[in-house]
């Protein structure tokens, strides 16, 4: 019995962590799922005024300047922000092997968090002339105050996290905990940088420089914040879900150095041929063509480590939602050098390509990836199993199709058809308007496709926080199979209780 406490004080352990965390982490997860939908359907509003003009035009609130500017703020902030929290307070715990000490300080700061955002969103809906009218600024749309509260709020929930890699437990710091420490000290600087230059100092300012400023704030903000937490979770669960090492642990680092050298020079290749520094606009444009190579890292080595057990593909929903963003990361990519090319710009700079572009990475290469850890994380600290596996693999594909639509229609074809179309300075606005409207269409529906998966997916987290599933630590599998769980050596909960009643008597 001697060789099995150690493992019985691993799992204790963990479960302990789990423990401390389970209602921050589920609160992140369940109110980010429920913004992701109030920002679809109101994506779907937008989109679908594009191709139909009279739609839900009896009320002001949800015209395209309105309801844009809501759709892409709830997008960030209530989901992505929220999923990204989530994910960091618990991985940052389970790799430091430390519990959280403040677990009620984080949820208090969650709610505010939320509530911040709640009141962000009805600012910009509704619309005024005050000090709380929402900026107009794109993803920096909510007003002055509430993006100050946010940033001031952010503080009450990272600073655990660096406190526990600072008391961690062991010397060795995994490449996981490399990228959740980078997004933890990169968001609070771009965040004040942003809210600095694009709502205070420049505010009143040239609308040149505040649009340079939130050019680059949009890029940073996805490649130093959401980019490093979703690669941190993708280096976690593929290891963990296929029992192998990292295929390259020395591309792993080189792929983080990249991104940490690279980012931050993008974004201002939306500027090109303005009266800008042309050094500024070209530096950007190669910035944003090379991180391919991060992305190519990432990509190599999630994908050779699941290639390295075949059959957790077949039955994993963390696993194949993490080797999707992969994919995603890389798609992401290779469509923002494409249109970041100073010949291609000349169609993608004005066009729905950009817009079309930031859905890609947040919806299928961030989103993708935090699915992939929300499926893993949750059966963990409810300690219940997901209830159905087929509304998993649903939710997975109909992503997909709703991902692939944006990418291919607004992004692809529609926005160089887009910019094309703008080019042809004696066309008919009619005839311009008609070129576009197969495209809209393609993102309207990509919009549903999300939005039914996120509706199954808001169902499920709810039914898991409400623990009905069965008692167990594993997540639901895919597929059957005879073999041990492959999700890490946690085992069963009624066979670990045994165990530790064993040793204690012994």
């Amino acid at each position: 019995m001697a060789t099995k406490i150690p493992n019985i004080e691993d799992a204790q352990l963990r479960a302990d962590i789990d423990r401390s965390l389970r209602h921050p982490v589920m609160f992140f997860f369940a109110s980010g799922a429920a913004w992701l939908a109030v920002s679809l359907v109101l994506g779907i509003i937008a989109s679908a005024k594009t191709h139909s003009p009279d739609f839900l035009s009896c009320c002001a609130c949800f015209n395209v300047g309105r309801t844009m500017p809501a759709h892409m703020s709830t997008l960030i902030y209530g989901w992505g922000a929220q999923a990204a929290f989530g994910v960091i307070i618990w991985l940052m715990s389970r790799l430091s092997r430390q519990e959280c000490k403040k677990s009620g300080i984080i949820l208090a700061a969650g709610h505010f968090w939320n509530l911040m955002v709640a009141i962000g969103t009805l600012c910009v809906l509704v619309g005024s002339n005050n000090f709380m009218s929402g900026t107009g600024i794109v993803w920096m749309a909510f007003p002055k105050p509430i993006m100050i509260a946010l940033a001031a709020t952010y503080f009450l929930i990272g600073i655990w996290a660096v406190i526990a890699f600072r008391v961690r437990r062991g010397g060795h710091i995994y490449i996981s905990q490399w990228y959740l420490l980078a997004a933890l000290f990169w968001f609070p600087w771009i965040m004040i940088s942003g809210i600095l230059f694009s709502q205070i100092y420049l505010g009143d300012g040239h609308p040149l420089m505040v649009t340079a400023s939130t050019a680059w704030f949009r890029s940073a903000l996805m490649f130093l914040f959401f980019t490093p937490v979703a690669a941190a979770s993708a280096y976690y669960i593929a290891p963990k879900v296929s029992g192998r090492p990292v295929y390259s642990y020395s591309l792993a680092i080189f792929g983080f150095w990249a991104l940490a050298i690279v980012g931050p020079w993008a974004g201002m290749q939306r500027m090109m041929g303005t009266p800008i520094p042309s050094f500024m606009q070209f530096l950007s444009a190669g910035a944003a063509v090379l991180m391919i190579i991060p992305a190519i890292a990432l990509f190599v080595n999630i994908i050779k480590t699941a290639n390295s057990n075949k059959d957790a593909m077949s039955y994993s929903p963390s696993l194949r939602f993490t080797v999707a963003g992969a994919y995603g990361m890389l798609t992401f990519t290779v469509l923002g050098a494409l249109i970041s090319l100073p010949g291609a710009l000349q169609y993608t700079q004005f066009s729905t390509a950009q817009y079309g572009l930031e859905l890609t990475g947040l919806l299928g290469f961030f989103s993708m990836c935090m699915f992939g850890a929300i499926y893993f994380i949750v059966p963990r600290i409810t300690n219940r199993e997901w209830i159905s596996a087929s509304m998993i693999s649903q939710h997975f594909w109909l992503t997909v199709y709703g991902v692939t639509f944006i990418a291919l229609f607004y992004t692809l074809l529609g926005g160089f058809m887009h910019g094309y179309t703008l080019e042809q300075v004696g066309e008919p606005t009619e005839a311009a308007v008609g070129r576009l409207y197969p495209y809209a269409i393609g993102l309207t529906t990509g919009f549903v496709f999300l939005l039914i998966a996120t509706f199954m997916f808001c169902c499920h987290l709810l039914l898991m926080w409400l623990r009905l599933g069965r008692r167990s630590s594993h997540p639901t599998l895919l597929a059957r199979h005879a073999h041990a769980s492959p999700h890490g050596p946690e085992g069963d909960l009624d066979k670990l209780e045994s165990l530790d009643s064993n040793a204690s008597a012994n």
